[in-house]
């Protein structure tokens, strides 16, 4: 297996003035509105320009979007292509087929466009990670489905959908406002090809998320630890993930109530999560996070249920704001689910 550097720094290039180091510096700043969408509406044409701090239709994903678009002939139209507002774009699941044909039945240069895409989408190490996971889940990318939504290369909205085994990605040039990647996506890994995997997750290429969140349970006192552990974990579906706004329950352990060290331990699992991704999807998250009150707003749950070989070290966690939810749910194996807004 390739080697991960986990310690590796997300960049800290400025992105509307807001970069990783803002977004450090951010933490319980702010305040959240009264209510957050589930997968936001299109934006109007003429918000789609280019920003360092979000995607933007001239991003290299973005205009390959746009040629892998224009290749496509009649049929594919039909097949692989959908109305911008079709309810199947906000769709997320851990493991379907948004369209029946695969990346392999689509012609050589197709197949390379959707691998340039897929490569911009991500940074290094999370592409190396990606393709890893899909090795593993469904003997690599080719096996792997995508969809598009409205008419990308003009100037309406569009989103480009990938589905398989363990993974719904999107790539939407901002298409979709007020939500970080174009709505609710969902990523996962059963290391090797085992389901049922050993508790510590040997080889699973997203787990170092895990050992990130435990450490910071290992340093909570009693009460905080009654606190943040609960019994039954939640649904493994997309409706865990729908965002609350003020309606959030106060379930699980606020990072409020955290000291400083602890706050940055849980930033930097924040940040080994955005590591994954290209820095405008990065950025754009950190900037919602900040709009909705910073990790301050955050509340940090550890379910025993799952807890595989009883070790005491939850396999199962939560981290939920009123505009942020993000389930890992680690057990037989990784299954992660994201949703990200701004404030309604």
């Amino acid at each position: 297996m390739a080697r991960f550097d986990d310690r590796k720094p997300v960049s800290a290039a400025d992105c509307e003035g807001f970069s990783r180091r803002d977004f450090v510096r951010a933490l319980g700043v702010g305040a959240v509105g009264a209510g957050v969408p589930w997968i936001g509406l299109p934006a109007r044409a003429a918000d789609l320009k280019p920003s360092k701090g979000k995607p933007s239709p001239s991003d290299l994903s973005e205009t390959a979007v746009a040629r892998f678009y224009k290749s496509l002939d009649k049929t594919q139209r039909e097949t692989i292509c959908f109305p911008f507002d079709d309810p199947l774009r906000s769709v997320v699941k851990n493991n379907w087929s948004i369209v029946k044909p695969k990346i392999k039945d689509l012609d050589k240069e197709q197949q390379a466009l959707c691998r340039e895409i897929m490569k911009n989408l991500c940074s290094e190490e999370g592409h190396e990670r990606f393709m890893r996971q899909m090795k593993d889940d469904s003997g690599g990318f080719n096996a792997y489905h995508v969809a598009v939504f409205g008419e990308p290369g003009t100037d309406k909205p569009f989103e480009w959908v990938l589905t398989g085994r363990h993974d719904t990605l999107r790539v939407d040039g901002d298409s979709v406002t007020g939500a970080a990647f174009g709505g609710p996506i969902f990523y996962g890994h059963a290391a090797n090809g085992v389901d049922d995997e050993d508790a510590k997750h040997t080889d699973n290429v997203w787990w170092h998320q895990g050992e990130l969140a435990n450490a910071i349970f290992k340093t909570l006192d009693d009460k905080q630890k009654t606190r943040a552990l609960v019994e039954d974990a939640e649904e493994d579906d997309q409706k865990t993930i729908s965002l609350k706004g003020s309606k959030l329950a106060p379930i699980g352990l606020a990072i409020a109530d955290l000291d400083g060290q602890q706050k940055a331990m849980t930033t930097k699992l924040v940040e080994a999560m955005l590591a994954m991704f290209r820095e405008v999807d990065a950025a754009e998250v950190r900037h919602c996070l900040e709009a909705a009150g910073g990790v301050d707003k955050l509340r940090l749950t550890f379910y025993k249920e799952g807890d595989i070989d009883d070790d005491g070290v939850w396999d199962i966690w939560k981290l939920e704001g009123p505009a942020f939810s993000w389930y890992f749910r680690g057990s037989p194996h990784v299954h992660a689910w994201l949703n990200v807004a701004k404030p309604a």
